[in-house]
């Protein structure tokens, strides 16, 4: 008999999941609120990372968390409501970015990673999706000497433990590769491994309807409205509550809100993001980050698209574009970034946990409820990954990538 199983959450995350999980035999019920991908997916840079084998740690530099305070750059932005509500996650964030920590989770992190464009390029084959992406590689761009070097030491350092290439570039090189830069910057990193995604909304949507077509059903509904129902789990949706012998909650940044109705407390906490399109007539060729000021601009279907760093905020607070509007400035100086879309700035969340490491697993005190969140800023990224290693533990089958470090459990 086939098993029935609910993926709450049409992210990258979630899709991925149901379609590793129908690939699998399962039967399938894909909700969410709104259409794929148009959350927290919808509002990234693009990119697939193969290079970032490294979670980001919580900054530890005193001139860096002095700029934070007191408001100064363009990195971070914090909410006072937002830090305390989330104090306590984030004590255990700083603890964990201490070097022995973050080693540890880094070595568990790149197991994640390595994996990645490979397991979007099975999903992209099968879905049609190839010309979404392409496969040139994601510069960091650097305006001090002192930077530049730096950098070129760390990317030497990763590519002899984790295999990531990169090539560095001096002021004449980028100056070559990317006309579009008015300044003459000291040079770049540029990783030759990932890739850069167009439309981050559409690619989700394809794999969407590739699970459509091989018979899934993709519902809207309240995820919220999840209750344990006799041996299995049901939904409100649209079309009525639907019952599943399983369900899996992939609802990123909502899935805090969600478990603790069920009586967890992990230490998570948000960070938000911005974007915003403009009309630009100088032609970047890659996304470039800009790394000594701490923002992305990526050539997207709808225009050049500006990304910030980190919001410490409520979900739920109102949109503060306090970053965004420094993140121009600053980019107006690199590239002729035109006029602004007509539209408001794209505002999202993404979830982060306190140890950088995703949340994938059984519930611990639920049976039949899995757990597959917590990706920060890798969402886009992992989806595959984290959709196919979910996947096989609910097949009950040996899991190509081990699972403990992920293990839901470790925060009880």
């Amino acid at each position: 008999m086939t098993s029935s199983i609910l993926v709450l959450g049409a992210g990258m995350v979630g899709t991925c999941t149901a379609l590793h999980l129908q690939q699998r035999g399962f039967d399938v019920v894909l909700l969410d609120r709104r259409a794929p991908g148009q959350e927290t997916s919808f509002g990234n840079a693009g990119l697939i990372q193969r290079e970032a084998v490294e979670p980001y740690a919580f900054p530890r530099e005193p001139g860096f968390l002095l700029n934070v305070a007191i408001g100064r750059g363009a990195e971070v932005h914090w909410h006072a409501r937002g830090l305390w509500q989330m104090a306590g996650s984030l004590l255990r964030y700083l603890r964990h970015s201490h070097p022995k920590r973050h080693a540890q989770a880094t070595h568990a992190y790149s197991r994640l990673i390595v994996h990645a464009t490979d397991e979007h390029r099975l999903l992209m084959t099968a879905a049609g999706a190839q010309d979404l992406a392409r496969h040139e590689g994601f510069r960091f761009v650097f305006r001090t000497s002192k930077a530049l070097d730096e950098a070129v030491e760390r990317a030497a350092n990763l590519h002899d433990r984790f295999g990531v290439r990169y090539q560095a570039e001096n002021t004449t090189q980028l100056a070559q590769a990317e006309p579009a830069l008015r300044l003459p910057l000291a040079g770049a990193v540029h990783w030759l491994d990932p890739w850069a995604v167009n439309d981050p909304g559409a690619l989700v949507q394809r794999y969407a309807d590739l699970f459509v077509a091989r018979g899934g059903r993709l519902l809207t509904g309240d995820a919220t409205s999840l209750q344990s129902q006799g041996l299995g789990w049901s939904v409100q949706t649209t079309e009525g509550r639907v019952h599943a012998e399983q369900a899996v909650l992939a609802l990123g940044p909502w899935a805090d809100g969600l478990i603790r109705t069920l009586g967890y407390r992990f230490p998570l906490f948000i960070k938000r993001g911005y974007h915003q399109h403009y009309t630009s007539p100088a032609q970047l060729l890659q996304p470039v980050l800009d790394a000594e000021r701490g923002y992305v601009l990526a050539p997207m279907q709808r225009g050049l698209r500006l990304t910030t760093g980190a919001e410490f905020a409520p979900i739920d607070a109102p949109p503060t574009p306090v970053q965004l509007a420094k993140a121009e400035a600053l980019a107006r100086e690199l590239v002729n970034l035109g006029e602004p879309l007509p539209e408001a700035p794209w505002l999202g969340a993404r979830p982060c946990t306190a140890d950088m490491l995703p949340v994938t697993g059984p519930a611990p005190r639920h049976k039949g409820l899995w757990f597959n969140f917590g990706h920060a800023h890798q969402g886009f990224t992992l989806g595959p990954v984290a959709g196919r290693l979910l996947a096989e533990m609910v097949e009950g089958r040996h899991t190509w990538i081990d699972p403990a470090p992920y293990a839901p459990a470790r925060f009880m």
